[in-house]
């Protein structure tokens, strides 16, 4: 879209747009290391065309550190870098005259820098609402899937279904391999990398994945995220008092006192 027909959207009515936040890193031997940025980009594709949302181009770089160097492949950001970046993009969202921004995650370590970029956003603009909504647990049925053979899932069944569906240039069958043991991760107190909890990168059993499961798990985000766009870009705070001052508040006082 060239400056003129983005500027033409908020003044018609399209105040909302969409970020999709993706991650490059390894993902087992049987999966490309984009998997996570083109399913974000894919799913957000879709959901823009369903709600006539306005659709960012898509960030392929994530907080993947805590993949480890051991396996090629991962291009990882500091949570810090993240937080800058998302949140000098909402800067430039706001200033073209946007007061919703969708922020859609595909991957589940970028959750704690977005979160941050959110808090940053909504305290300097009292006109901005910001979402935060992660693809593998947008809905209780998503989120069923995403977990059923493993607690701390990647590469996983889920994931290898939705790529054999959406991006099957993507997978490697050849080479699908199973972690070969259960997550390692229930009964630790503390966070550890990838490195030390998979022996390929990999959780869970991707050797069940087939076409078929991914088409259905592909068709419920669709339907769900655009189910949640849609009821964001109604939804108004449920309050009107200013993040800057105790006007809105003081006047309510007043009133209260008056009955």
């Amino acid at each position: 879209m060239t400056w003129e027909e983005i500027g033409e959207l908020p003044r018609r009515g399209m105040d909302a747009a969409m970020l999709p936040v993706g991650a490059t890193e390894q993902h087992g031997p049987h999966l490309g290391c984009g998997m996570d940025a083109e399913i974000a980009g894919k799913l957000c594709d879709q959901v823009a065309a369903a709600t006539d949302i306005a659709l960012l181009p898509l960030l392929p770089y994530g907080c993947s550190i805590g993949h480890s160097k051991r396996w090629p492949g991962t291009l990882a950001l500091q949570p810090k870098t993240l937080i800058d970046v998302v949140k000098q993009i909402g800067d430039w969202v706001h200033a073209a005259g946007f007061k919703r921004l969708f922020i859609v995650n595909s991957h589940v370590t970028n959750l704690a820098p977005l979160r941050c970029a959110l808090e940053m956003l909504r305290a300097d603009y009292d006109d901005l609402m910001v979402a935060l909504i992660n693809t593998g647990t947008l809905s209780a049925r998503v989120r069923e899937r995403h977990f059923q053979d493993a607690e701390d899932w990647h590469a996983n069944e889920a994931e290898t279904s939705l790529m054999l569906a959406v991006s099957p240039q993507m997978v490697r069958p050849e080479r699908l391999a199973d972690s070969d043991d259960e997550d390692r991760t229930g009964d630790c107190v503390f966070s550890h990398p990838v490195n030390r909890t998979s022996l390929n990168g990999v959780t869970g059993t991707p050797s069940l994945a087939s076409r078929e499961r991914g088409e259905e798990l592909f068709a419920w985000m669709v339907e769900d995220l655009s189910e949640l766009i849609r009821k964001g870009m109604a939804e108004s705070p449920p309050l009107p008092h200013s993040y800057f001052t105790r006007v809105e508040i003081k006047n309510m006082e007043l009133t209260s006192n008056e009955k």
